[in-house]
């Protein structure tokens, strides 16, 4: 933990209008499973990608993205929780470039954008320090039970 403050209070910022600096810590996706679109053969997931601060507290960025993934027998037979966190950190982005734009203009928009849903918030941070955070995945206990189900 102490690297992650380390790394933290390099990319510290000041909460408009409050007068104490606000320290954007890592980054956080929470993986949940979505009943609905899960089978043996299917899995489905749900993700949210959270800012956490130094102070503990977590400030949304995305909350609209997931995945499906299938199988013509039972997935939980070749579908590791490694995985499914791999998954979840490029599910939340940068996308993939669009044609006629490199990586690297996808990455900065991705990374903009975030920036921008944190100013809105009344937090600042420069984009390209977003993508130098560490990046934690958090599976819920329901999918890491679906995962993992008892013999």
């Amino acid at each position: 933990m102490g690297a992650i403050m380390a790394i933290a209070r390099r990319f510290s910022r000041h909460v408009r209008g409050r007068g104490r600096a606000a320290v954007v810590a890592r980054l956080v996706t929470y993986a949940d499973l979505d009943e609905a679109g899960t089978s043996d053969r299917q899995l489905s997931v749900s993700a949210r990608l959270d800012a956490e601060l130094a102070d503990g507290r977590s400030l949304v960025l995305l909350d609209d993205r997931g995945w499906t993934s299938s199988s013509g027998r039972d997935i939980r037979a070749h579908l590791s929780p490694e995985e499914v966190e791999r998954t979840a950190r490029m599910v939340v982005g940068p996308d993939e470039p669009p044609d006629g734009s490199t990586a690297e203009q996808a990455a900065s928009a991705h990374w903009s954008a975030l920036a921008a849903t944190l100013a809105r918030q009344g937090v600042q941070v420069e984009a390209a320090e977003l993508g130098r955070l560490p990046h934690a995945v958090r599976l819920s206990p329901r999918l890491r039970d679906w995962l993992l189900p008892s013999p």
